[in-house]
């Protein structure tokens, strides 16, 4: 069966080449996904995109009108976002549901896929993926993620990003949503200023974050409750008795960190010794650059994926 006959494809197409086409994907397992892509269906280069949080397919826009001359581009509303699923429970957003949908993608888009590029909590996704399945990706691009064993390290025993990622406790209360939804969503737009300047945070942007906060935030508040990785409190110390097994921290995947050196959630402590999980690593810091880099820099951005591209063109024609 073509891979096309086993999803139900919603297609609306883009008015002018530079809007990138939008339709849903509903998944075998179930799981409908909205969806924002450009570039000819049969390009020979494949790329997926991940959003992180409070964001949305959206933000993908301008990297991915880019990249269109040459690759397919890809970008999902992770489950919990926008249009797509929102299962009500939070066990759906463990780790194992959320790699069971890129799977799926990437076997819509047609396996191995060239580069999987993943900013913020889709990054926390990818490093899953490209750990568990390695052989669905040439390369991988992080933007601003830390990989789960730093993140792991520096949660347990680092005091400064314990308190970085202390908001991560607001996150998972029952009520956080409708905290975060209050007075035209300040709270969110000041997270949005909090972890950089935000001059990028123009009017119109503003309406696209309102038009996707508005479907909903519990699905995507519901990644932070459903994870382990949390600093410890007086209520949930547990960060210092969690064990990651080798099978989900070591990462074989040729891999490219871009990160933003002025980001205030994620400290560049991160970075520290990543080589002993992902040995082919190559890390690009951007100094002034903040957690929203993907705003901030898009070319660079850009420039980074289009040398992974051709990496993994290289890497094909070598075999």
């Amino acid at each position: 069966m073509d891979t096309d006959d086993a999803l139900d494809l919603a297609y609306e197409p883009a008015p002018d080449p530079h809007t990138p086409d939008t339709f849903h994907l509903t998944l075998p397992h179930g799981i409908r996904l909205s969806c924002r892509a450009a570039g000819a269906v049969d390009a020979p280069q494949r790329v997926l995109l991940l959003h992180g949080f409070p964001e949305a397919a959206f933000v993908w826009d301008e990297v991915i009108a880019a990249l269109a001359p040459q690759a397919r581009c890809l970008a999902p509303n992770l489950r919990g976002y926008e249009h797509s699923s929102a299962p009500a429970a939070v066990e759906a957003y463990r780790a194992k549901h959320l790699v069971a949908d890129l799977v799926a993608l990437i076997e819509h888009l047609g396996a191995p896929i060239d580069v999987l590029v993943a900013h913020d909590w889709g990054g926390g996704v990818a490093w899953n993926l490209a750990a568990l399945r390695p052989e669905l990706v040439r390369q991988l691009v992080i933007v601003n993620s830390p990989h789960p064993g730093a993140l792991l390290r520096e949660l347990r025993d680092n005091p400064a990003q314990q308190a970085a990622s202390d908001y991560m406790h607001e996150l998972i209360q029952p009520q956080a949503a409708s905290r975060l939804a209050a007075n035209d969503f300040a709270l969110l737009f000041d997270k949005l200023s909090r972890f950089g300047q935000a001059r990028w945070l123009t009017p119109a942007l503003r309406q696209r974050y309102r038009a996707v906060w508005a479907c909903g935030l519990d699905g995507a508040l519901n990644y932070y409750r459903a994870s382990p990785l949390r600093p410890p409190s007086a209520a949930d110390a547990s960060i210092h008795t969690l064990q990651l097994p080798p099978s989900v921290v070591n990462v074989s995947v040729p891999t490219r960190m871009l990160w933003g050196e002025a980001d205030q959630a994620l400290l560049p402590c991160l970075l520290d010794g990543l080589e002993q999980w992902v040995p082919q690593l190559q890390v690009e810091r951007v100094p002034g650059a903040s957690h929203w880099i993907v705003h901030e820099e898009p070319a660079r951005v850009v420039e980074t994926i289009c040398q992974a591209l051709a990496d993994a063109q290289a890497a094909t024609v070598g075999r």
